[in-house]
């Protein structure tokens, strides 16, 4: 028999949150606003250059501003000015939020568990950003705090950022589990700093082989029974 899991860390950007569907239909309304091409090809672009440069904010590499101002000059020119790049971003945030919405299997997954089980948040983002993202989704109430990279200092994989969350919930690795839709950063990194790895694969296609004690589901409902069996 393993450590009793009693607390839950959790991930939210296509974990609890859809973010690769509001990212999809944000960009596309706003790049047609823009008078842009709105197309699949300008989409697979777009995120293209979000995989490049938020990796850059999660190195320390760009702040979280400078990184929203990259993706920008490598969309639309590399001369563009500071306000005009914060501008056209604001923009693409208006569509972006407009479409905000939480995976059906999130409130009800956290309604499950809330006992025994004790809920926190860790997250490679802002803490302003999540606050705001989960208080719309009407999800915030149910996490004791949410531990983001840009307040602790460390970011996933990084141990310390796993280490710190867990240090905030007065609990050793070993009792408390993390889930995030990424099998490097979120669940083989956690298993790796001693926590209990779950990812959350949501994509059609056959998974890789899994690193040892990292558990793979495929839908939230399907937590409450791995945490059972742990």
């Amino acid at each position: 028999m393993g450590h009793v899991v009693k607390a839950i860390l959790w991930d939210v950007d296509d974990t609890l949150f859809d973010y690769a569907g509001a990212d999809g239909t944000g960009a596309l309304r706003h790049f047609a606003a823009e008078g842009l091409p709105a197309d699949q090809n300008a989409l697979t672009h777009w995120r293209t250059l979000t995989t490049t440069h938020y990796a850059r904010f999660e190195t320390g590499e760009l702040t979280f501003l400078e990184q929203r101002r990259a993706r920008v000059r490598a969309y639309l020119g590399p001369t563009t000015p500071d306000t005009e790049a914060d501008a056209w971003f604001a923009r693409y945030l208006t569509h972006f939020e407009a479409a905000w919405t939480a995976f059906p299997d999130a409130a009800p997954t956290l309604t499950a568990l809330t006992h025994p089980h004790r809920h926190a948040v860790l997250s490679n983002s802002t803490t302003p950003l999540q606050e705001r993202k989960l208080t719309t989704l009407g999800l915030r109430h149910h996490f004791e705090f949410l531990a983001c990279s840009d307040e602790i200092g460390h970011a996933k994989p990084a141990p310390e950022a796993f280490h710190h969350a867990c240090a905030a919930l007065g609990l050793p690795p070993a009792d408390v589990a993390y889930i995030g839709d990424r099998l490097d950063i979120d669940a083989h990194a956690a298993r790796t700093a001693g926590l209990h790895g779950i990812w959350i694969d949501r994509t059609p296609t056959p998974p890789p082989p899994l690193p040892p004690g990292v558990h793979r589901i495929t839908t939230l409902t399907a937590l409450p029974a791995l945490l059972t069996a742990l």
